[in-house]
């Protein structure tokens, strides 16, 4: 792993760990100021904006959040634009329910560092709701 994965891997370990601890001034910090800024969670529509997102994760954290965390991590750098693709495996900590949701996070270089640009999260098939079987390539349309 060359320096600039170990870095995004890092900034998004950040991202997670505010969401964990709720922590509005930690999100704050890791989105980008210069950029435009998309994010997608679960279930809702497109969010477009600085301002649209925070106010999103400032109202996730007034409800309170899961524990996530994650597997199958993959991050690929394209000079100065980052993606790192993973699974949020998601634990109730009241009933245990797990379930797991695909996420995508794009990141750009910016004063030195790496900031979040977009985030989207979607729920993934349980094995058990697989529509093909593992042998057969899984189709688009």
């Amino acid at each position: 792993m060359n320096p600039d994965e170990r870095s995004v891997l890092n900034a998004n370990e950040a991202f997670y760990a505010a969401f964990r601890a709720q922590d509005l001034v930690a999100m704050d910090i890791l989105w980008s100021r210069s950029a435009r800024v998309l994010c997608v969670h679960p279930g809702w529509e497109p969010l477009e904006g600085r301002e649209l997102v925070m106010r999103s994760w400032r109202a996730i954290f007034e409800n309170g959040v899961p524990e996530v965390t994650l597997s199958d991590v993959h991050v690929s750098v394209f000079g100065s634009v980052a993606c790192v693709v993973c699974l949020e495996v998601i634990t109730d900590g009241e009933s245990a329910h797990e379930g797991a949701m695909a996420a995508t996070n794009v990141f750009v270089r910016e004063e030195g560092g790496w900031r979040m640009v977009h985030h989207h999260a979607g729920p993934v098939a349980h094995d058990d709701d697989e529509l093909v079987a593992d042998d057969e390539p899984a189709l688009l349309n």
